[in-house]
């Protein structure tokens, strides 16, 4: 029977709820089919996908609004699951298990746009139950951790742990890790040559190679220990002495110690084969770290100070022996000569003069020390709630850095 001679009374509001219901199909359905194909056997997960959205459609009316409406939908489909196991109990059938697959893709944080094909069956056995969900609904499902949190009903940061010890069991148990990270910072970080006959050269291409393994070694710790996946692909561009790379960067009368700076997502730096005066080949390469470090920082929040974004740059990188940092500040803690946080919010060449990647460095030595990797987070995201996270005013905090570096 047409529409025209449909004789059924359909109300505005129930006209609403289909409307609103086809929106929401479309949004979630991929997922919970996903689900799915996890849990059951795939060429059944389509049927079940249509049964929770019916249902979901005939329940709509218990839906309260005080939950998101995909975990609720997502709680439907883990009844249906269960419903479904006990089916197969009854008729002596086994569940298909979703780490019998003898391949899957994993997007791990700050990899999203690889594809990384790797065997997963054996290592995520490994792993409990729990966390083998929480594996496959982060990875493979999609979910947030917030929607995970209230899908397996643990706190958001209860569930973040749990991914992050798993992942860990994980890499241990996968023998292709190794290369999967070098794929995964090849694809990540594009290396540039900027001069104009080193193209084939083969130590340029030991430098490429050495800038690689420099960043399979930190880039991941860094983006997972600061809890921030990188909005964009890094460039790196490689100039061949300091005098062309602070022509480039528009500073040709610049220190020799000025090696490396970045522009929006572009990280330039000199090349270690000429390093000049002030740094060696190795500087140069902890050198892209701490770059890459500080640009990760300003990709968090673009308004964190100076003092943040270099002395969680320095930390992380090493560039400075603790030797070094001693010596070279010494004079200036005895004579009370300590840069106030505003004096290290400085992007002149003052800074150095200062000693201002020293003193930002022990800032950050100081918060993690005395505070934690938690608090150090938190100040990056909100620089200047100092009561809130250190529970004291910021020249209480600036009295107790300075008693700390005295001692």
């Amino acid at each position: 029977m047409s529409g025209a001679h449909d004789n059924t009374s359909v109300y505005p509001d129930e006209q609403d709820r289909n409307t609103s219901f086809d929106h929401t199909y479309e949004q979630y359905r991929e997922r919970i089919r996903k689900y799915f194909a996890l849990k059951v056997n795939p060429m059944a997960a389509d049927d079940l996908t249509q049964q929770v959205f019916l249902k979901a459609v005939e329940n709509f009316h218990r839906f309260k609004g005080n939950a998101h409406l995909f975990t609720w939908i997502f709680k439907i489909a883990q009844n249906t699951v269960k419903n479904e196991y006990r089916r197969l109990s009854r008729q002596k059938e086994s569940p298909f298990d979703f780490t019998d697959y003898e391949s899957q893709s994993i997007s791990l944080e700050f990899t999203k746009h690889v594809d990384i094909r790797i065997d997963i069956s054996s290592a995520l056995r490994k792993l409990s139950e729990l966390d083998q969900e929480i594996i496959a609904l982060r990875f493979f499902v999609d979910c947030t951790l917030s929607e995970i949190s209230k899908i397996v009903g643990l706190r958001e940061s209860a569930v973040k742990n749990r991914l992050y010890r798993a992942l860990e069991k994980l890499r241990k148990e996968l023998n292709e890790w190794g290369d999967i990270a070098i794929m995964s910072i090849q694809d990540m970080i594009s290396i540039v040559n900027k001069g104009d006959s080193q193209g084939t050269n083969e130590r340029l291409n030991k430098v490429h190679q050495d800038l690689f393994d420099e960043l399979k070694i930190n880039v991941e710790r860094v983006t997972t220990k600061y809890n921030h996946q990188p909005s964009r692909k890094i460039v790196i561009e490689i100039y061949p002495d300091l005098q062309a790379f602070h022509h480039a960067v528009g500073e040709p009368g610049a220190p020799d110690w000025f090696m490396g700076t970045y522009e929006g997502h572009i990280l330039k730096i000199v090349s270690p084969l000429n390093p000049g005066p002030d740094h060696t080949y190795e500087s140069i390469l902890k050198g892209v770290v701490h770059l890459f470090t500080m640009w990760l920082i300003e990709d968090i929040n673009p308004s964190a100070p100076k003092w943040i974004r270099q002395g969680i740059g320095g930390y992380e990188a090493k560039q400075m022996t603790k030797e070094y940092i001693k010596s070279s500040t010494e004079d200036a803690i005895r004579h009370l000569a300590i840069p106030s946080f505003d004096d290290l919010d400085n992007d002149t060449w003052d800074f150095e003069t200062m000693k201002g990647f020293q003193f930002s460095y022990m800032m950050v030595e100081f918060v993690m020390d005395r505070y934690g990797i938690d608090a150090l987070n938190k100040v990056i995201r909100n620089p200047h709630d100092f009561e809130g996270i250190f529970k004291c005013t910021k020249p209480e905090l600036y009295k107790q850095w300075v008693e700390y570096i005295k001692l």
